[in-house]
């Protein structure tokens, strides 16, 4: 489903990326952990080519870019059409209502019906728990109901792979369970997904597997189970004393 293999990537003399090989299969939800600063962010917005990287190869659904030379703008595009990515900041258009948000971009890029992309739209903000929402524009709902449209909005392209940069880190502590629950529902069926997350017991609950960074590499992977009951690295060991 998505082959990577020595992803590197630096802004200008810092190297952020160091050499990163992973595999994600179909159905798969991988969590990175790892403390600030440690690539995590960096490697999830290679993934949408949000970053260019410096080098290596991302193979994702039959199409593969290599990094080693120069890469086109229309191959950008074309391989981001095959990820969907939800961000800390809901980024919703203010004026658009939650549907007008989610029928945004099937209508404008992808160039589905106005009538086909309302009622996938209304499908998608209901599996997220919005049904009664359809009409509300962001400044109406709450800081977890505006990520639940952007989650639905990803959905509405219809993604191969959907990338979480630390969804909840902008909500407050009682609104970040409904979203972690759509994720969790997106899960279930069978959506491939890469998270990048504090939310251990996310990780726990969730992740078939869980990948601690540091310092632009990974340090260690393991299933949760591995991972949180049974680090073998010193340095995973620390990390999940401290945040414990």
């Amino acid at each position: 489903m998505i082959n990577i293999k020595n992803l590197h990537k630096s802004f200008g003399d810092l190297q952020v990326l160091k050499g990163i090989d992973l595999e994600v299969e179909q159905g798969k939800v991988i969590v990175l952990i790892g403390p600030s600063g440690s690539g995590k962010t960096t490697f999830l917005r290679c993934l949408n080519l949000l970053e260019i990287p410096t080098d290596g190869t991302i193979e994702l659904d039959k199409k593969s870019m290599n990094f080693t030379k120069p890469v086109r703008k229309k191959d950008i595009t074309s391989f981001r059409s095959l990820t969907g990515m939800v961000l800390q900041n809901y980024n919703l258009f203010p004026h658009k209502t939650a549907l007008e948000n989610v029928m945004e971009g099937p209508v404008i890029v992808k160039g589905i019906s106005t009538q086909e992309a309302e009622k996938r739209g209304k499908e998608l903000l209901t599996r997220v728990g919005l049904g009664d929402k359809l009409d509300f524009y962001p400044f109406q709902l709450s800081g977890g109901q505006q990520q639940r449209v952007g989650i639905a909005r990803a959905m509405a392209m219809d993604p191969k792979v959907m990338l979480f940069d630390e969804p909840t880190s902008a909500l407050d502590p009682e609104l970040v369970g409904d979203v972690l629950q759509a994720m969790k529902d997106l899960a279930k069926e069978g959506m491939t997904m890469v998270v990048v997350t504090h939310e251990m017991r996310f990780a726990r609950e969730v992740a078939d597997e869980v990948i601690f960074m540091d310092q632009g590499v990974i340090m260690e992977r393991g299933t949760p189970d591995q991972i949180f009951s049974n680090p073998q690295q010193e340095r995973t060991r620390q990390f999940l004393n401290m945040i414990h």
